[in-house]
């Protein structure tokens, strides 16, 4: 998409910021000759749509390939898709959330469908006086809608018909097939509910009239259905009787086995009986004999007593006759006589309707109910076009309001650089220490994030935050860029504000380390050599008090066996270890003093000129490696490996150098004009070491003297 040369009509202007050029966007004509701009001279070549802190609607409609990233041809394809819709694109430097209606350019067609949808949101919205139109006014769909009876989106609710009876018969599609929710949010039918249903329905009235006046089929007519479900619901269990019947006439031995036996009582002795009780449904309908009858009224299982009555009333009577029995032969004729019955109702259609009664559908099918319903959707669907322009104004809206912004954020970085507004990337500020970072951004895994970002050169806090009474949860990055690190450390807390101001509490988990100022470079060596040396001694002491505990117990331990063996020894003073003690601290004292005395009389023997010049030299060799490390570090910090690791691909040196980097932290100071009290009445109390220091100077001066051989 890039051009290597540059549009011979446009001329550019570049500023130089933390070390590189950045092209200046300042007007709509910059915006026009995007596509004449070289690439390569980009700030960014691609972004992320999440992470960032930017309107999400407007990044939808820029991301029209859903891709979850904005590259250079979504921003070229944007500028050209404003071109035509509006009349200058100087209206979009102006930052303002109200786009005009004379803006929009009505002399191409684009301009002008817009234009019309524009005032139908606002007419619909209530505000049809109004020459200015919003966000606000184009974000719910379902506000714009709420008054249009169509709307253009093939849905159609039982409100947009003007007649009850095609009213009704939409919820009754609704309620058998199903329903969308249409642009106003309430729910309709589709041409697809209407077709579906229409088929159901004409299947369920097809299949009942095969039924209709057919013997073989209802023998008992509209009674059919109740004696063929009465039948139904027992037809296992009498299946189950006979047959055991018939294997008792074949073996009478059966009849103690296929009846229940005593022990099947005795497991209900303990139990809540009830026709329920699972054991006593599982016996048989009555007492099993050879080709006996089943009883209809009298000794029959409780558990299925009910039952059976029910069958008999509904289904013996009407076609047997009244009895008090019912034989095999008579059991096996009734189900035949139910055998069509099943199998038409086996063979059901339209089963989506059924829960309409059988007179309402065939009114619904004999009318024109479908060609009046079918002539509503086609009439919503005729506006189809003008209504999915209102997805084009909240295009306009949102792009007229935040693109500008964008591209101060993707051409260049001036948001960034120019201080005067926070970068999309900049997720809110991180206060810890003492201090508050602004360049804090969001982070989906410190881990990876950290292998990436460690090349940037900047001291970076990882943190995971957490809103008090919620299980909100998000990591964040925060480049440290003054200040002191010596209270840095995992675990410690902050807290951290997003940019919509709520409150998060911080706590560090992860620290990428590099230098952060030369100051601090200075004093790294000496706290460095002080915390080796308190190590040291700390090591060393707690070396000695276990030592001296394990020969205190050991002592305890011996003299308390000495106590109980009655025993009285006396160890002999030893001279000669002690002198020989003595002698080792005089050789050592005798060696630091040599060293001392050696360094003191070099000293002295600089004239006053070279010793400041000394002094200098010595802090050079010990401090300066450090601070020209860190010099030349600082001058190499870059964000760029920061935002790459979340998915960014940035296109040039985005320096952080020193004097950059110290305005993205501020420590704390004391607001100008405070008055402050220097007493502090828990201060800690002076030390006198310079009267120390100065004793020991005068010592070393007269020692000095002495060797001299000077009285």
């Amino acid at each position: 998409m890039g051009n290597d040369s540059p549009s011979a009509t446009h001329q550019w202007r570049f500023v130089r910021t933390a070390g590189f050029d950045q092209v200046l966007l300042e007007s709509g004509a910059d915006v026009a000759a995007l596509p004449h701009l070289d690439q390569k001279l980009w700030a960014v070549l691609s972004c992320p749509t999440s992470g960032i802190e930017f309107n999400a609607r407007t990044l939808a409609h820029l991301d029209r390939d859903k891709d979850g990233q904005i590259r250079v041809p979504d921003i070229l394809d944007s500028v050209e898709w404003l071109g035509a819709r509006l009349k200058n694109l100087d209206v979009l430097t102006g930052g303002r959330t109200e786009l005009s209606l004379t803006d929009i350019n009505d002399s191409t067609p684009e301009g002008r469908r817009i234009l019309a949808s524009a005032r139908r949101i606002l007419a619909n919205l209530n505000k049809g006086e109004e020459s200015v139109i919003t966000p606000d006014d184009t974000a719910d769909t379902a506000r714009i809608f709420a008054n249009a009876r169509f709307n253009g989106d093939g849905v159609l609710p039982s409100a947009s018909a003007d007649d009850p009876k095609i009213a009704k018969i939409i919820d009754d599609i609704m309620g058998c097939i199903g329903s969308l929710p249409d642009r106003s949010g309430a729910m309709g039918v589709t041409q697809d509910h209407v077709d579906a249903f229409f088929a159901e329905a004409q299947d369920y009235a097809e299949w009942w009239s095969q039924a209709e006046g057919d013997a073989a089929i209802l023998p008992l007519r509209e009674d059919s259905h109740d004696a063929a479900a009465s039948l139904r619901a027992v037809r296992a269990k009498v299946d189950d009787f006979f047959t055991r019947c018939r294997l008792v006439a074949f073996d009478a031995q059966a009849g103690t086995a296929l009846n229940p036996a005593a022990k099947d009582y005795e497991a209900l002795h303990t139990t809540v009986l009830n026709p329920g009780t699972e054991l006593l449904t599982l016996m048989p309908l009555a007492h099993v004999s050879a080709d006996a009858a089943l009883p209809l009224e009298a000794s029959i299982n409780p558990a299925w007593k009910d039952a059976i009555l029910r069958f008999a009333a509904q289904t013996v009577v009407p076609l047997l006759g009244a009895g008090s029995t019912l034989t095999e032969t008579q059991w096996n004729g009734l189900c035949a006589k139910f055998a069509a019955y099943e199998a038409w109702r086996a063979a059901k259609r339209g089963s989506k309707v059924e829960a309409l009664e059988l007179m309402r559908v065939r009114e619904i099918v004999s009318g024109d109910a479908r060609e009046v319903v079918t002539a509503l959707i086609a009439r919503d669907r005729e506006l189809e076009a003008e209504f999915a322009a209102i997805d084009q104004v909240d295009r306009l809206v949102l792009f007229h309001r935040d693109f500008f912004t964008l591209l101060n954020n993707f051409v260049s970085f001036r948001d960034f650089y120019s201080r005067k507004a926070k970068a999309v990337f900049q997720a809110g500020t991180l206060y810890i220490d003492g201090r508050s970072c602004e360049l804090c951004v969001r982070v989906a895994n410190a881990g990876k994030h950290g292998a990436l970002a460690n090349l940037s050169g900047a001291y970076l806090l990882y943190c995971d935050c957490v809103r008090s009474g919620s299980a909100e949860k998000i990591t964040i990055a925060a480049a440290v860029t003054a200040g002191d690190v010596d209270n840095l450390m995992v675990g410690r807390n902050g807290v951290f504000y997003d940019r919509q101001g709520r409150d998060w509490d911080a706590a560090v988990v992860k620290i990428i380390e590099h230098p952060i100022s030369v100051r601090q470079a200075f004093w790294t060596p000496y706290k460095r050599a002080a915390r080796m040396i308190s190590a040291q001694v700390e090591k060393f002491a707690a070396a000695q008090d276990k030592a001296v505990a394990d020969k205190s117990g050991s002592a305890i331990a011996g003299g308390s066996q000495t106590l109980q063996n009655g025993a009285k020894t006396a160890q002999a003073f030893d001279i000669a270890k002690f002198a020989g003690i003595f002698a080792a601290i005089g050789l050592a004292l005798g060696a630091i003093g040599t060293a001392v005395a050696a360094a003191v009389t070099g000293f002295l023997n600089l004239s006053l000129v070279q010793m400041p010049l000394a002094v200098a030299g010595i802090v050079l060799v010990v401090s300066g490696p450090s601070m020209l490390l860190a010099y030349m570090k600082l001058r190499r910090r870059n964000l760029a490996p920061i935002l790459d690791a979340n998915g960014w691909a940035i296109n040039t040196e985005t320096r952080i150098n020193i004097s950059f980097g110290a305005t993205l932290t501020q420590t704390a100071e004391l607001p100008q004009g405070a008055e402050s009290s220097l007493h502090d009445p828990y201060a800690e109390k002076k030390t006198h070491w310079g009267l120390y220091l100065g004793l020991i100077v005068l010592l070393m001066i007269i020692y000095f003297l002495w060797q001299r051989g000077l009285p």
